[in-house]
């Protein structure tokens, strides 16, 4: 089975964090870079189970020479740490430092101007979380972004200064499952709903997917909550392409629809959609996964 054992927490600490913030007030985010390639080794070294399981990510996933897998394991939480540096810097006002290039924009701005509510489905790939940071003026709906309600309060009051100022709100998984309420009276009202569709969760339901050259679980939350309310189902990632430069993808899940498939069928055939347009993603950025543990149950 898949084990849960990355907690999806930024690292650093409330005062390390506010720190960093205020260096970046003074510091240009890519002269920080440098500092990433002193200090992985050590992360490496002392986050074993990281390392572990990204290095079997690029040897089993890709079938990566040993060297080979090493070196992408390196380079993966280099661009990972940029990632980071970047959401910081841009929490510390810099977001003009930042472009954005589009693939499948028409499809995003279909589902904009359609009165329907519609599911945004991604991935702890690439940079999601600063997209919607750079791209306030281009969204043109309410949106709801669901986010890890675990992160501090540095994390936390930033994020969601940035994220209101953009016409989005956020909201975080309840023991009691009420946001799935507050979702579907969303997507019922034609705004749009942003979740991430890569991690389990507790005994959430999940549907068993082939991905990369194996067996994964994915939570299927997102998908049933597509085909509950009867609303269209976007994928897009956010793509670190240079040090100044995000790539955004756009990638429609359409699956049809006939009258012979219940719904969990449908559910299975939405997140085999969602797999499928993640797995041509990383296939051009196989670098920039960023699930820090064991996530296979088999392999091909």
């Amino acid at each position: 089975m898949q084990a849960q054992q990355w907690k999806g927490v930024t690292g650093g600490g409330t005062l390390g964090q506010k720190l960093l913030i205020l260096l970046f007030r003074f510091v240009p985010v890519k002269a920080m870079y440098w500092v990433l390639w002193l200090v992985t080794p050590f992360y490496m070294l002392f986050n074993r189970k990281a390392y572990k399981a990204t290095y079997s990510y690029f040897r089993t996933q890709w079938g990566y020479a040993p060297l080979r897998a090493l070196n992408k394991t390196y380079r993966n939480h280099i661009i990972f740490g940029q990632c980071m540096f970047d959401r910081f810097a841009v929490f510390a006002g810099k977001a003009k430092s930042f472009n954005v290039q589009f693939t499948g924009y028409e499809h995003r701005e279909r589902f904009m101007q359609d009165k329907r509510g519609c599911v945004v489905a991604t991935a702890h790939v690439g940079n999601f979380e600063i997209g919607g940071y750079l791209l306030g003026e281009v969204i043109q709906k309410k949106t709801i972004t669901m986010t890890f309600g675990g992160e501090s309060s540095v994390i936390s009051s930033n994020r969601e200064q940035r994220l209101n100022t953009n016409e989005m709100t956020t909201l975080s998984n309840s023991a009691d499952m009420a946001h799935i309420f507050v979702l579907r009276n969303a997507l019922l009202e034609g705004q749009m709903v942003t979740m991430m569709c890569d991690r389990m969760v507790g005994n959430e339901k999940r549907v068993e997917c082939s991905f990369l050259n194996g067996k994964a679980d994915f939570p299927q939350g997102a998908f049933a909550l597509a085909v509950n309310t009867n609303v269209p189902m976007i994928a897009v990632f956010v793509m670190k392409e240079t040090k100044s430069v995000y790539h955004s993808y756009s990638i429609p899940l359409e699956i049809e629809q006939s009258e012979t498939m219940n719904r969990q069928e449908k559910i299975a055939a939405y997140a085999k959609q969602y797999v499928a347009a993640l797995e041509s993603v990383l296939r051009k950025y196989p670098e920039q996964w960023f699930n820090y543990y064991d996530f296979w149950k088999t392999q091909s």
